[in-house]
């Protein structure tokens, strides 16, 4: 056998708890053949001498939004404005042609993205101000929660949803003042209003998207990723979304591995045999494709369903009601779902009966009452799914709840990401009693739940090494440590969750998530060890590889070396 590529003099961390460390690898069509010893009295096509830089498992994004986070690249960025002055300014510039985003003619639409409330002292844009800025010109700004957006009076009336007798829809509010005007506001469902006068996205645009999104992760060592939401609903650019993640993967254009999750709502009834799902009606896709459909590159995942909103926007489904603070008085405010629990229950067990495991949006610990009801219902009625059920973000644990997700099998994807952005505004609206469930790490590993790395990108910065940093210490932009400091990770375990830990979640464990024999050979190049650095979020990514390919390189005296001493191996001047 001629190894493909042959790694050696590195600092290998596998994550793989059998054989730890090494210092050489080899890979063969895509595969890792073996380390150190295995590799003895083989020939290599490639021979790179790392110069002692550190390999680990390709990092895993368990959650994120590939789609968006592409588009928004190509869109009005707010999210560095701090105070109003400056994002009027923005949006100015935008218009007049000055700024990134700008130069449409009028009444086409301005999109904006990145906008929190945390960057302007808990403040959201004047609408008439907008108005005077924008004139005609329809404006949709996507919070960064994903959870809300800011719009202008132009969209308003685009929508219908201008006048005060104009109803709310399920699960979503046009926010108005006293006199029923709107303050430009829309939460949670009522974001489709605006969306569907946008939607569908072409499919070129969205591979488009795809292509600069994935770029992006390679560069910061993400090798695989979770779409957390494609196809309908207020998180879906298209009906035929999947279709440009398979343009894309076909053409080259798809620069990580793929795992796409479909919304609950593009879900429909599939009249196959009565004994196929005894006991429920099944709701899936055409032709009964279901979770885990596809291959290594790209394939189906949960159904994602939402069962509630966010806590930035103090709209998740809480116990206890949120607290009251500076602007906002949140007397007898616990959140919402964001349909009817019943609802809910049918749908979801319709889709578990067709053979999707279920991907439950919960963010309030009342929200994770009602998906660890549906889940465990569903799992003792149906059986458990290769690919795990999970509860994206889970933010807001009890004590009770560990038990509950550690039986049942349920994996978890909390995001160490907000804490910097959002750990502040957090801790206001939660108050020092709530504030030690929330977004926990160290105590679901120690209740045996299964934990997955994840960023919720563009929601919060998707950088893994920064994620890894935010698990260890748990800073927030004030230098408080968010929450209960008895969640910090150590290192290890920071790297783990978005390695082993996100392929176990993704139910991918037995072929990626760690370096050893057999597996795929995505691994990522650090410039030091995160096991040993002071701030794991001060390493540089000096290349990425899916399957033994290169996906990014960096231009770093350190790889640069590496790359020339790989060519003089191969003969090459």
């Amino acid at each position: 056998m001629k190894l493909d590529l042959l790694l050696r003099n590195a600092d290998i961390i596998t994550m793989d708890p059998t054989r730890p460390a090494a210092g050489s690898l080899g890979i063969w069509q895509g595969r890792i053949v073996g380390l150190d010893d295995d590799l003895d009295g083989l020939d290599a096509a490639e021979v790179l001498d790392l110069g002692g830089a550190t390999v680990t498992p390709g990092f895993i994004d368990a959650h994120c939004h590939t789609t968006w986070f592409g588009l928004g690249l190509g869109e009005l960025d707010v999210s560095g404005a701090r105070g109003l002055d400056e994002l009027y300014g923005l949006l100015r510039d935008a218009v007049s042609g000055t700024g990134s985003g700008a130069g449409a003619e009028a009444g086409t639409w301005l999109l904006a993205t990145g906008f929190s409330q945390q960057h302007h002292g808990g403040l959201f844009p004047d609408i008439a101000e907008l108005d005077r800025i924008t004139g005609q010109r329809p404006l949709l700004m996507r919070h960064n929660s994903g959870h809300m957006a800011v719009v202008n009076t132009a969209a308003l009336r685009q929508a219908g949803a201008e006048p005060p007798s104009f109803p709310d829809p399920d699960g979503g509010t046009v926010v108005r003042d006293a006199a029923g005007r709107p303050t430009g506001l829309v939460q949670e469902t009522a974001q489709e209003l605006i969306q569907q006068l946008i939607l569908p996205y072409p499919l070129d645009d969205i591979e488009a998207a795809l292509e600069r999104a994935t770029r992006y992760y390679a560069s910061e060592g993400i090798t695989s990723f979770t779409e957390a939401g494609v196809g309908g609903g207020w998180i879906g650019h298209s009906p035929a979304e999947l279709g440009a993640y398979q343009r894309a993967a076909a053409s080259g254009r798809l620069h990580a591995r793929a795992q796409v999750m479909p919304v609950l709502d593009v879900l429909h009834a599939l009249d196959g045999h009565d004994s196929d799902s005894p006991g429920a009606a099944p709701a899936g896709l055409d032709l009964g494709m279901a979770t885990g459909f596809g291959n290594e590159y790209l394939s189906l995942g949960p159904a994602k369903v939402f069962l509630d909103g966010s806590l930035l926007g103090e709209t998740a489904a809480v116990s206890q009601e949120f607290c009251s603070h500076g602007h906002k008085d949140n007397t007898g405010n616990v959140g919402y779902f964001q349909a009817d629990p019943a609802q809910l229950r049918e749908r979801i067990g319709a889709a578990y009966a067709a053979g999707w495991s279920i991907a439950a949006h919960a963010i309030g610990d009342r929200a994770i009452d009602l998906a660890v009801d549906i889940i465990t219902d569903c799992q003792a009625t149906y059986g458990a799914r290769a690919v795990p059920n999970r509860i994206e973000h889970a933010s807001m644990t009890r004590p009770d709840q560990l038990a509950r997700l550690a039986e049942a099998g349920i994996a978890v994807t909390p995001q160490a990401s907000f804490f910097h952005d959002g750990g502040d505004g957090m801790t206001a609206s939660l108050g020092a009693d709530r504030l030690p469930w929330a977004y926990r790490a160290a105590s679901f590993l120690d209740a045996g739940v299964t934990l997955a790395g994840s960023s919720d990108r563009p929601v919060a910065n998707g950088n893994v090494l920064r994620g890894m940093q935010a698990f260890v210490d748990r800073r927030t932009a004030s230098g408080a440590t968010f929450g209960n400091p008895d969640e910090r990770l150590t290192p290890r375990q920071a790297l783990a969750a978005y390695t082993s830990g996100a392929a176990a979640a993704t139910g991918t464990a037995d072929i990626k998530g760690t370096l050893a024999p057999g597996k795929l050979a995505d691994f990522t190049v650090l410039s030091a060890s995160p096991l040993e650095a002071p701030d794991i979020s001060g390493l540089r990514v000096l290349a990425t590889a899916v399957g033994g390919r290169f996906t990014y390189q960096a231009t770093t005296t350190e790889f640069q070396h590496a790359a020339l001493t790989r060519q003089s191996s191969q003969g090459r001047p």
